[in-house]
């Protein structure tokens, strides 16, 4: 899969710093990059960038938008959008933790100002013209259900009027009369968001740093794409889902796990040529240059649960067209930039998928020290080079967290028989990235929290739990150079260097 081994660090861009209450793609983000290049490491991962219904970055409301809380007004005001002394007073004070309801009150008012102005610059209105054109095959519908949205007060789609809601040709094309400012202010965000992210992105290849991204399997049933394709999901006549997507009942959850989307109804989209899903991962790719393809199992069966069941225990596996699908895809999407997410129930027709297409797969430390050492594919000495490996994930523990909260004797017993020693609470992150680094792996990533040795303060996200996910943010008062110097010494040590 990559010629040389190389490493990098996953940090969501919600967790840089700045100084609008959530990191986004101002100077931190550049900043954060120029970190990445100087302490040898070749990749940024990040978590899904599209616009949400919540703070989830997997609960998406389109399957191609971006989200408007990563624009950074700072970069507006450099295009001559907005005057230094307006985005002075929309900043507020940053803390660990994002603040969502002062960003959106704050971001929104801001991109309202600069879309009022673009007007006035002749060079941006060619600019952002050029843009919805090229990008008319999503952006038109998806911009008439965000003003829509907002005009129907934020209801979901199956609440509006029957004619709206079923996309009668006629009705539609008075919406589109009647909210065209609001229209037009829906395709300025990510006319904003798109120039920033791809200015981002090439600064970054220009260091010599790879962005890593990560496509969310299932999109929200309130989302731009069910309303244009509902076709393409379960849904009853009414359009609500008639089958939801979540986990069968497991060692972790008694009564497994309901995530609420809706699930794909794979023979309509088998008839249209997957054309839906394979634009979605060009689409992508065109903003990343690997992509981890989440819930990767869903290709050859989903965990359907009827939607009226308040847990999964009532749910089924029902088969999905994996193979067709990929056969398919691959026919125009060249192999080697996806990265297949395969934790969990993992069985022999997905293993077999994954074999044959050669996806690449995930080793994670903070499973590896649990039952059978010699059958845990987690351990280091389990790992192959066609693969991944992490301390955790963004759905972990940190690895302090983990050790002082979660492990169990067996598993810190386990832990210190594989580095042969009883390794202080102060040294097992430390440790946990060196086993990381020495894998044969060809890519380790790090969870930016495990290099700063932060404990379960830092978390990302705790499935299952509906509060407390998706805040956390970094200062540079948390970082040393001590920090730096330890990543530094295991990258070159084990042979990772980027340089």
């Amino acid at each position: 899969m990559w010629r040389r081994r190389s490493s990098g660090i996953l940090l969501p861009v919600f967790s840089l710093p700045g100084e609008y209450g959530i990191g986004d793609f101002g100077a931190e983000s550049f900043r954060w990059i120029d970190c990445l290049h100087e302490n040898y490491q070749k990749y940024w991962q990040v978590l899904p960038l599209n616009a949400s219904l919540s703070h989830s970055p997997y609960f998406v409301s389109s399957a191609f938008a971006g989200n408007p809380f990563l624009i950074s007004p700072e970069r507006i005001a450099e295009e001559g959008l907005l005057k230094k002394e307006e985005t002075v007073q929309g900043s507020f004070e940053a803390h660990h933790k994002v603040s969502y309801e002062k960003v959106a009150s704050c971001k929104n008012a801001l991109l309202r100002v600069a879309c009022g102005r673009m007007r006035s610059r002749q060079g941006l209105e060619s600019d952002f013209l050029r843009f919805c054109e090229n990008h008319r095959k999503w952006l038109d519908d998806f911009a008439l259900y965000a003003a829509l949205k907002r005009h129907f007060h934020n209801r979901p789609w199956h609440l509006w009027p029957e004619e709206i809601r079923d996309r009668k040709t006629t009705a539609l094309r008075k919406a589109e009369k009647e909210l065209k400012k609001e229209i037009c202010f829906e395709q300025f965000i990510q006319y904003c968001f798109y120039r920033q992210w791809e200015g981002l992105k090439q600064y970054a290849n220009e260091k010599g740093i790879l962005i890593f991204g990560d496509l969310p399997f299932y999109v929200a049933a309130d989302s731009a794409d069910a309303w244009i394709h509902p076709e393409y999901f379960k849904l009853t006549a009414s359009k609500r889902p008639r089958k939801i997507s979540g986990v069968p009942p497991d060692a972790f959850s008694r009564t497994g796990q309901v995530w609420g989307t809706p699930v794909y109804h794979w023979k309509k989209l088998k008839e249209d040529g997957y054309s839906w899903w394979i634009d979605r991962i060009r689409h992508n790719l065109s903003l990343y240059d690997l992509l981890r393809i989440d819930h990767f199992r869903g290709f050859v069966a989903c965990w359907e649960i009827p939607a009226s069941e308040k847990t999964a225990e009532k749910g089924k596996w029902v088969k999905a067209p994996g193979d067709d699908f990929f056969g398919r895809m691959f026919q125009s999407i060249q192999e080697g930039a996806l990265i297949a997410e395969d934790l969990g129930m993992i069985t022999t027709d997905v293993s077999d998928l994954l074999q044959k297409y050669r996806f690449p797969t995930m080793k994670v430390l903070l499973f590896a020290f649990g039952g059978t050492a010699a059958e845990n594919p987690h351990l280091p000495h389990n790992h192959v080079p066609n693969s991944v490996v992490y301390t955790g994930t963004h759905d972990n523990d940190t690895v302090r967290g983990w050790f002082k909260e979660r492990a169990t004797e067996e598993e810190k017993n386990n832990f210190y028989a594989y580095v042969g020693r009883k390794v202080p609470e102060s040294q097992i992150s430390q440790e946990m990235m060196r086993l990381a680094f020495s894998s044969v792996s060809s890519i380790a990533i790090l969870p930016f929290c495990d290099i700063l040795d932060m404990g379960n303060e830092a978390r990302i996200n705790n499935p299952g739990h509906a509060h407390g996910n998706w805040l956390w943010r970094f200062r540079w008062d948390d970082v040393t150079s001590k920090h730096w110097r330890q990543l530094r010494r295991l990258t070159v040590t084990y042979g990772r260097d980027s340089e």
